[in-house]
């Protein structure tokens, strides 16, 4: 029957899993970034995000007036975080100077030093959800990643007793997943 709440409760593992039990890990960030290489501070003060998406697309093909569909390739959607600000711009600072490297606002030009993605500017970085008893329960690594948006912070002078926050929007390359011990 399916209004059963008992086999609802048993198929639903360990009460089901919780966003708001994750982590976002920075290894590092870009070489050509002149502020401190703190990325652990993104761990304290990304207090949103998403596990990733990914589209595996459509090639149609007729035969005999009729649409066959086949796998294609598979496209990888962009990642976004929420960071809050605090006043020194840490954070706000390393992902505008990031961009910067990629295109200078004056200039229009590459900075030598962000040349290509795999020696320059992407980095790779991951999100953790945890178990309710801290276990790691998946991970997500993003290969070749850089910002490709960052958001305003909203200023207002009625706006109190709060924090500001802004998002960044991320491309990469592709990721890879580790679930436990296995790795696909």
């Amino acid at each position: 029957m399916a209004f059963n709440v008992n086999q609802f409760r048993t198929n639903l593992q360990y009460d089901g899993a919780r966003p708001n039990l994750f982590e976002v890990q920075f290894t590092n960030w870009p070489t050509y970034i002149s502020v401190p290489n703190d990325p652990s501070k993104m761990s304290f003060l990304c207090n949103a995000t998403n596990l990733p998406g990914t589209d595996i697309g459509v090639t149609p093909l007729q035969y005999f007036g009729r649409e066959v569909k086949l796998a294609g390739n598979r496209t990888y959607q962009d990642w976004t975080v929420q960071i809050i600000n605090d006043e020194d711009f840490y954070l706000r600072n390393i992902m505008e100077n990031w961009t910067y490297g990629i295109n200078s606002p004056v200039g229009n030009l590459r900075s030598t030093a962000a040349e290509n993605v795999d020696t320059g500017y992407g980095v790779n970085a991951s999100v953790l959800q945890y178990n309710k008893d801290g276990s790691l329960a998946q991970a997500y690594t993003f290969v070749g990643m850089w910002p490709n948006s960052i958001s305003t912070i909203d200023l207002a002078w009625g706006t109190n007793d709060t924090v500001e926050e802004f998002s960044v929007t991320f491309s990469y390359q592709y990721f890879v997943t580790l679930d436990g011990a296995s790795q696909s």
